[in-house]
């Protein structure tokens, strides 16, 4: 526990010595911004992959029951793609984070009128995807996404418990530690990627693991 949460305060001090990252002024959680993280190049090539490989999202640990929670569309992307694998390493490198620690790349398109419903990143910890699949690499520690265009209308991302809503634009970055200082889960991560109004939207995420992701993996 102690390594784990030697790594949540060196990734929120690394995040807090840029000056090209602010901090979003809550006590509740560590979240950031990040406002120039890829290049409009990048964004583009990173939206016609998603177009290409996209496939329905699904839900780990649904206890729901509505069809509706999240109406979204995934892509597991390309990392031995160049732009996919540049923009991997950038992630691992402004978070300090080792990259044998991160998942795979994911990106996700949302059409008008689909969304995320307020959810976590983290796996419930009496849940039984922890138990089972995740119990090689463990609990999620850091979440890293970013924008990969700027809808027309709608596609913010809501912060409920800390009452923060943020409106996507292509190229932003938002990272959050899904822990509290103890190393517990936090609920206040609980964030709603809410619906697109008008066009569409496309983001990518990463995130990253207590232990080594394994190899062969996704």
């Amino acid at each position: 526990m102690t390594s784990i949460l030697a790594t949540g305060e060196a990734t929120k001090a690394r995040l807090e010595s840029r000056p090209d990252v602010q901090k979003v002024p809550t006590p509740k959680l560590d979240l950031f911004r990040m406002r120039a993280f890829a290049s409009d190049e990048e964004c583009a090539a990173l939206i016609d992959m998603i177009e290409r490989r996209r496939r329905p999202s699904t839900l780990s640990d649904d206890t729901s029951g509505d069809a509706a929670f999240r109406t979204s569309e995934t892509c597991d992307m390309d990392e031995a793609d160049p732009v996919v694998a540049r923009i991997n390493l950038r992630f691992c490198e402004i978070l300090g984070i080792d990259a044998a620690l991160g998942e795979p790349l994911q990106g996700q398109r949302y059409l008008v009128g689909q969304e995320f419903k307020a959810h976590t990143d983290y796996f419930d910890p009496r849940g039984m995807d922890l138990k089972s699949t995740r119990s090689v690499m463990g609990q999620r520690t850091w979440t890293a996404m970013v924008y990969l265009n700027t809808p027309e209308a709608g596609g913010a991302t809501r912060f409920k418990a800390i009452g923060k809503t943020i409106q996507p634009v292509a190229g932003m970055m938002l990272a959050w530690n899904n822990r509290r200082a103890d190393g517990s889960v936090n609920p206040s991560t609980l964030h709603h990627a809410m619906k697109i109004r008008a066009g569409r939207k496309y983001v990518l995420t990463k995130w990253f693991c207590e232990h080594p992701w394994p190899s062969g993996r996704g």
